[in-house]
């Protein structure tokens, strides 16, 4: 994803300007790609008026919901004291060219919003090219923000559908930059080759196919709802969490390095029932994060709550990534 401080008005246009590149490069016409631009502005202006020390980040999405441009804002404020009124329509956020986080919601076709006295507010739009009716319920959603300085990201995900449930990698490639990135991509590659075996199996090929990189820690799961549990296997830091109400279980990765040492290969067995979380996470993220503080975030899209993860526990000396599934609970069902 591309991360675009906020923090003074010169800066909106740099937003703006880069969610409107990124849309062309996925297609989007003149007026589709005007509705990006709009809504990148009208994020960022929110940002500069009412945030601390804000964070517009800009990436494309695929999954089950379509194809398009995800734009995340993120600030450490006082917070929005009443979400009602700053999502009405014709509410402005004071001097752009649309009416304010109303006007972005309506022109998205996923929107998502979370604010907290004291800790700030979170903000998620999604817009596609063209829609194609109403979109299916989302069940994955992914931060991963490059080390600043770095132009290519040495971590890497991938999420597929696996029956009823999902198979699910996170690869953190040795260190930061391409020869990090390289490592990542082809775990990535041999895992979509061998998706179908078990976890055990996929990592042990990508161990094998990691050698001639610099190697890295990587991590599977698999949720199987027949069975009401998620397998998780993994070699090195990337760390794993079930979260079922208000219990938190961290999952047991390793130790190791794909592609040069590693031991053995077991597989971890959890409970995961549809209301459950899967966080997965790179080094790049602390561990100290727990869902409680943050009321109503586990009925949000799971990007969002990726992204309010990513906001508060990026540790700033790596690249970072959170991936986030669920169950077949839907979207904003009641926390």
């Amino acid at each position: 994803m591309i991360s675009v401080p906020v923090t003074e008005a010169s800066q909106v246009a740099d937003a703006r300007r880069r969610a409107a590149a990124l849309a062309a490069t996925l297609g989007f016409d003149e007026v589709a790609g005007g509705r990006v631009a709009l809504v990148a502005t009208e994020l960022a202006t929110n940002l500069v008026k009412y945030g601390t020390a804000g964070e517009i980040l800009l990436g494309a999405f695929e999954d089950d919901t379509g194809r398009g441009v995800e734009i995340l804002a993120l600030e450490t404020g006082p917070g929005i004291a009443d979400l009602a009124a700053a999502l009405r329509d014709g509410h402005s956020t004071g001097g752009s060219p649309g009416t304010g986080l109303g006007a972005a919601r309506r022109l998205s076709q996923a929107f998502d919003i979370a604010s907290w006295p004291g800790r700030g507010t979170a903000v998620l739009a999604r817009l596609q090219a063209r829609s194609a009716g109403p979109p299916a319920v989302p069940w994955f959603g992914a931060v991963a923000v490059p080390l600043r300085g770095e132009t290519v990201n040495g971590d890497a995900s991938c999420a597929r559908r696996y029956g009823a449930g999902w198979t699910i990698l996170v690869a953190d490639g040795l260190g930061h930059g391409p020869s990090a990135a390289e490592a990542s991509g082809e775990a990535v590659r041999l895992f979509r080759s061998r998706e179908a075996e078990a976890p055990a199996a996929i990592l042990s090929a990508i161990h094998a196919g990691l050698r001639h990189t610099r190697g890295g820690a990587v991590a599977i799961a698999r949720y199987e709802p027949e069975r009401g549990r998620v397998l998780f296997c993994g070699i090195g830091n990337v760390a794993g969490a079930v979260v079922t109400g208000a219990e938190t279980k961290r999952m047991v990765s390793l130790a190791g390095t794909a592609g040069h040492v590693a031991r053995r290969f077991q597989t971890f067995e959890y409970p995961f029932t549809p209301d459950s979380l899967l966080v997965m996470c790179s080094d790049g993220i602390g561990t100290s994060w727990s869902l409680d503080a943050y009321p109503g975030l586990r009925g949000a899209h799971p990007s969002l709550i990726a992204g309010v993860l990513y906001r508060d526990f990026a540790r700033g000396r790596d690249d970072a990534t959170v991936v986030i599934a669920q169950g077949t609970a839907a979207f904003g069902a009641a926390p």
